[in-house]
């Protein structure tokens, strides 16, 4: 097997695993016997369970994000897009952090803080990236400072829900609590 085709079938197989069980509850071991390779071997590809989760959510928000930036919305509003736009990705914030990382890992595990800060950095970068490309949303030289202000504050606001919410339940309150009392307000100061 050549190098990527080796790491996509350990991240596949990684993927099906947390899904399936939780990324708490598939070990390194499982994963390489899914991927029908020796252990070390992931271990030559990734350091860690937590760089092989890591690298297959940034595939994943990568393709995702660049398919929600680019929906055709010609017949809306600069506000109602970014609007649009935000409600996407953080819904999206929340598959991830519901299908692939699992509430438990968040709230149980000493480096879910941590590895959720680095996601929620490259997840910002990667989405500022996506909206400057957006000829119509870019109206004047100001403007990045202004969408870097509502990525920041609405990333910071979804990504507390894994560490205030107790329940899926409360997590959804809460998702419509910021798209009902917060949203519109973040997106008016970013216009």
């Amino acid at each position: 097997m050549e190098v990527d085709k080796i790491k996509e079938s350990i991240k596949k197989s990684a993927q099906d695993l947390f899904r399936k069980y939780g990324y708490h509850k598939t070990s390194v071991n499982e994963i390489a016997k899914r991927a029908k390779i020796a252990k070390a071997t992931i271990y030559k590809y990734f350091e860690s369970k937590e760089l092989v989760l890591h690298a297959i959510l940034m595939d994943y928000l990568r393709v995702s994000i660049n398919d929600l930036v680019h929906q055709d919305s010609k017949n809306i509003n600069k506000e109602e897009h970014l609007t649009l736009l935000i409600l996407r990705v953080s819904k999206l914030s929340y598959t991830v952090c519901n299908e692939f990382i699992g509430w438990d890992f968040i709230r149980e595990s000493a480096n879910a803080q941590e590895f959720l800060k680095n996601l929620s950095d490259e997840l910002e970068r990667l989405l500022y990236q996506e909206f400057l490309a957006i000829e119509e949303l870019n109206s004047d030289e100001t403007y990045p400072e202004r969408l870097r202000f509502l990525i920041k504050a609405s990333k910071s606001i979804i990504f507390s829900f894994a560490f205030t919410s107790v329940s899926d339940a409360d997590v959804r309150k809460n998702f419509i609590s910021f798209q009902k009392e917060i949203l519109p307000y973040l997106v008016k100061a970013a216009l």
